[in-house]
């Protein structure tokens, strides 16, 4: 039996009505592109957290150090924590790709004060539900996030593998270098998302896909169980990402409508 094509079967329709979301049609303009990242940032700040997890599960990150497992899985999730948390911008500048997300945020005029305020928070010691209420997050952006460290603290690394390979669907990139093309006048610049797109597009290639997919199986293995409670992982996060967009697309139209 192969399971991942099993699992890969069954995520077919709601990855389809994924990729052919209405927010994908609502996004037009620069304005519409503002909102999206907005609250689209909270996903690219908890993806970290997702695969910080994943380095501590398959990785040694504890004292006196001793060989892994799969040093080839270790090696995976070592060059993605290498490219998302200590790439370079287009600067030269080490940064992680949230922080470049939030200049590419600034430099389209997108408001960062929530998300800022969020992270200050959790850098300081409170709980993410409460860091929520406090910044008055959007109902299925928290929902979106606990998700998220709810899989984490499962502890359990086939289910945060799941969540990391199948339930984080990239964005499509094409679509936003239209509206920034299109957007582009000698007065502003769109460079920073551009070169953000571009890294994801780069970084992603075709490697990363099959490496991740080898990594579900190392550690489902034979597991029946394991593989059940993959696929279930799999199907809630794509769940969870169609809701995101569901209420980002909703916000936009709602925008839209009080700027007729």
């Amino acid at each position: 039996m192969n399971y991942i094509q099993d699992i890969q079967k069954e995520l077919e329709p709601l990855l389809s009505k994924l990729n052919n979301h209405k927010l994908y049609k609502n996004l037009q303009t620069i304005d519409d592109v503002k909102i999206f990242m907005e609250h689209h940032v909270f996903a690219v700040w908890d993806f970290m957290s997702l695969l910080k997890a994943l380095q501590n599960k398959l990785t040694c990150t504890t004292l006196p150090w001793t060989p892994v497992k799969t040093p080839s899985t270790a090696r995976f999730i070592n060059e993605i924590v290498l490219g998302e948390e200590t790439d370079v911008n287009e600067l030269g500048e080490p940064k992680s790709h949230y922080e470049m997300y939030l200049d590419a945020m600034t430099q389209i005029g997108a408001n960062t004060n929530q998300i800022e305020a969020f992270v200050k928070n959790i850098h300081n010691g409170i709980t993410i539900k409460e860091a929520s209420k406090q910044t008055k997050v959007n109902l299925e952006i928290i929902k979106f996030v606990e998700f998220t460290f709810n899989v984490i603290a499962s502890e359990k690394a086939h289910l945060i593998a799941s969540a990391f390979t199948f339930g984080r669907e990239d964005l499509i990139p094409d679509m936003f270098f239209q509206i920034i093309n299109k957007s582009k006048t000698k007065d502003k610049s769109y460079s920073k998302l551009t070169y953000y797109l571009e890294r994801h597009i780069e970084l992603d290639g075709d490697e990363h896909g099959p490496l991740s997919l080898k990594m579900i199986e190392e550690l489902c293995g034979n597991d029946q169980t394991k593989w059940d409670e993959a696929k279930e992982i799999a199907l809630e996060a794509i769940k969870h990402r169609i809701a995101l967009w569901d209420n980002i697309a909703n916000l936009i139209e709602a925008n839209k409508s009080i700027l007729v």
